[in-house]
């Protein structure tokens, strides 16, 4: 028995022997196998290229295996992993050359996706092509699309700007004027804007009308030779040029990411603006910022430096360096770069080259719409790390410049109707207070109904949030007139770096309109978060810009605070809150008397309303009623409630309750200074601090305390007397 039990155990263990031995040999002739298939594809992918190099003109193309076989082998590995530069190059010139007519040329396109970088050259051979005459015009406009698809991929521009002229002979075809203008926007530089193309490009305006393509075109050559364009260019138009749908972007992100590349930001950056509503529907694509290269080839760099005496930006290393070649600098070839680069911004900073902000904003623009506001819903979520990066990359460059960008203020118009408060809160809301003024009839639209919306109905942190930024937005705008204001104070430039001007009584209407603005989100939100100190903070903040308007930024506009914010802020638990609104009152005084005796010197001070006079003098009497003379519920300005209702509270001396001994903010502060000072008694008697002597004590004992804004309320609006109802006899009661 124990022996047939040792062979059968013996038996099994040669079969798994086998077994393991026959899956070993079965994976090693699958791995050969595959090896083999891809050598195979390899050989006919050379083999294919090979045939399209060599393939004489004039072939037929119906009936063809040869070629129907060598294209498919093309294309799979187009769309499989891309094409090298060899192929690019390869494939390209067959396209455009036409050899086997003009059947192939727009298949052959389709499927021209880079897998890394496009050679200049066999773009400039292709463009050469375009001047033969036998290529369809369809087949022209996808080769120009094309080109505008790779066009941050293609490895220089210094060949292709030599070609400027070229291409822009083809403006006077109708079908590609569009297409034309684009790629020539990308490519101008000053010296591309010549006399005889400002008149070409004015003659199609009258022909074709003022098409966008041509505005965008003429705002460029506008901006570097303004002598030559003497149109009035709108100064808000649509950003970017029209995109059409092409058969490249989504299948070239694809490739580059199963290559484990970065995706060219001109896939999505350089073709955009409005689509189709059904192209919306796609994913987050890219918002990476381009890496900073030069526009000059490799090879020519050091001969192209030398001839153009021009120093690629990518080379300066140093401030020094910078500001040695500061006007010999060449910007990169891809502009989103420079927000990466805190040498490019200070560049843009002391040069105020418009035309490199026009083209910064093109990018910018390109990236918000087409891979922000349109990328689907929940789009900006899966790549919520690369957006975060690029909005705070973004957010640091526009602090660095004390000025946001205009493609930036588009987008946030844009997005506030589809925000829902939540995403990336901190950088849209820091993006928001970057904004330059806007006139008032517009900014009840585009900024604060979609905020409404959000604020009355998101939680307590969005309050406090939105209130930050209403503040930083607010102090901008003042910052920006006291800067930017001109000598004779009635036109005030928004931005240093624009036209875009805007006269004092706008600019103070504007400022208004968001006074008011916060100001009524402030009562409500301290209503429906129960006074909450947070918020009261914040709301507090807000006030003490307001307050200085006149003195610290030099505009004639003095904007009191509501009640809704006045009271709660002065009833308030916290002895900080009500520190605060004094020094808020302190320094309502100080520019009300400033504006107030300039106004008795000159002609051209500002008139006060008496509306604003009226209540900052109901609120002054409040406080002094209430803090100093024990009068809360005297007959005269303030909160107002009917005798038998105050009878009935119970309330010994109800007019006390809101002095600087009983008030709930400083009751613990008048504890502390009885036990100071009569530390034997047993019993509590604060109404002995209101002795003379007990009270000027507790009046510095508070000042020690670090009030500093009570203390100069006090100081300023209140004359050196004892409160009401203290006599000199009392004096001696100590």
């Amino acid at each position: 028995m124990a022996e047939a039990f040792s062979l059968i155990h013996s038996d099994r263990s040669c079969l798994g022997e086998q077994s393991v031995s026959s899956q070993s040999g079965n994976r090693s002739v699958r791995v050969a196998e595959k090896e083999r298939r891809k050598n195979e594809a390899e050989d006919s992918f050379v083999l294919a290229l090979k045939y399209f190099t060599d393939v004489e003109a004039g072939t037929p193309v119906t009936g063809n295996d040869d070629f129907e076989n060598h294209l498919v082998q093309v294309e799979k590995v187009a769309y499989s992993r891309g094409l090298a530069p060899e192929a690019i190059a390869t494939m390209l010139e067959f396209a455009m050359s036409s050899r086997m007519g003009n059947g192939p040329c727009v298949r052959v396109l389709k499927c021209l996706l880079p897998a890394s970088v496009v050679p200049q050259d066999c773009v400039v051979r292709a463009v050469a092509w375009l001047c033969v005459g036998k290529i369809p015009v369809n087949t022209k406009v996808l080769f120009v699309k094309w080109v505008l698809t790779v066009f941050d991929m293609i490895e220089a521009k210094d060949q292709l700007r030599a070609v400027y002229g070229f291409i822009f002979s083809f403006v006077t075809e109708e079908t590609l004027c569009p297409f034309i203008c684009h790629l020539l926007y990308l490519l101008t530089r000053k010296e591309s804007v010549r006399v005889f193309r400002v008149r070409k490009l004015l003659e199609l305006q009258s022909k074709l009308g003022r098409q966008p393509f041509l505005l965008h075109l003429l705002s460029l050559y506008k901006v570097f030779c303004p002598e030559l364009v003497t149109l009035s260019v709108p100064s808000r138009m649509r950003s970017g040029f029209k995109n059409h749908v092409n058969p490249w972007k989504s299948a070239l992100i694809g490739v580059q990411k199963r290559n484990g590349l970065q995706v060219a930001s001109g896939i999505s950056l350089t073709v955009a603006s409005k689509e189709k509503t059904n192209s919306r529907k796609r994913k987050l694509c890219h918002l990476e910022l381009p890496a900073m290269n030069s526009v000059v080839n490799n090879e020519a760099k050091t001969e192209q430096s030398y001839s153009l005496k021009v120093v690629p930006l990518v080379q300066i290393n140093s401030f020094a360096q910078l500001l040695e070649n500061m006007h010999r600098i060449e910007l990169p070839a891809q502009m989103g770069s420079l927000l990466s680069s805190s040498l490019a911004l200070q560049y843009l900073d002391c040069v105020q080259d418009e035309s490199a902000l026009l083209r910064l904003n093109f990018w910018l623009g390109h990236a918000f719409q087409e891979e922000f506001l349109f990328s689907g819903d929940g789009g900006a979520c899966q790549n919520s790390e690369e957006t975060l990066q690029f909005l705070n990359r973004l957010l640091c460059a526009q602090n660095f410049l004390q000025e946001g960008f205009y493609s930036s203020e588009t987008f946030l118009y844009k997005f506030l109707t589809l925000w829902d408060g939540s995403l990336f809160r901190p950088q849209i809301l820091g993006l928001l207070s970057n904004i330059p003024v806007i006139p008032s009839s517009q900014i009840e639209r585009l900024v604060f109904e979609p905020l409404k919306q959000l604020y009355f109905t998101s939680s307590l942190f969005f309050k406090c949030g939105l209130l930050e930024c209403m503040t930083n937005m607010l102090l901008r705008w003042l910052t920006w007139h006291s800067v930017y204001a001109l000598e004779d104070d009635l036109d005030i430039s928004l931005n240093s770096h624009t036209s875009i001007n805007m006269t004092l009584s706008g600019f103070k209407d504007s400022v208004m309109e968001l006074i008011h603005f916060v100001g009524h989100l402030a009562c409500v939100g301290l209503r429906l978060e129960g006074c909450h100190s947070l918020l009261l903070s914040f709301t507090l903040d807000f006030y003490e810009t307001v307050c200085d308007t006149f003195l610290k930024y030099g505009l004639p506009l003095l904007v009191m605070p509501p009640p809704g914010v006045f009271y709660p802020a002065f009833l308030a638990t916290e002895t900080v809150s009500v520190d605060r609104l004094a020094f808020i009152m302190h320094r309502y005084k100080i520019n009300l008397a400033s504006a107030k005796s300039q106004e008795k010197l000159t002609e051209q001070a500002f008139h006060i309303s008496r509306q604003t006079i009226s209540e900052f003098n109901h609120y002054v009497v409040v406080m002094v009623n209430c803090l100093w003379n024990s009068k809360m519920f005297h007959t005269g300005p303030g909160v107002q409630l009917r005798e038998e209702l105050l009878v009935k509270s119970n309330v010994p001396q109800y007019w006390k309750r809101f002095d600087l001994i009983h008030h709930h903010a400083f009751m613990s502060y008048a504890f502390d200074f009885h036990n100071q000072c009569w530390p034997g008694r047993k019993e509590v008697d604060l109404s002995v601090i209101k002795h003379s002597k007990p009270w000027g004590w507790y009046v510095e004992y508070l000042f020690t305390m670090g009030f500093d804004g009570l203390k100069q309320f006090v100081q300023t609006l209140i004359s050196p007397q004892l409160p009401a109802g203290i006599t000199q006899n009392q004096n001696q009661q100590t």
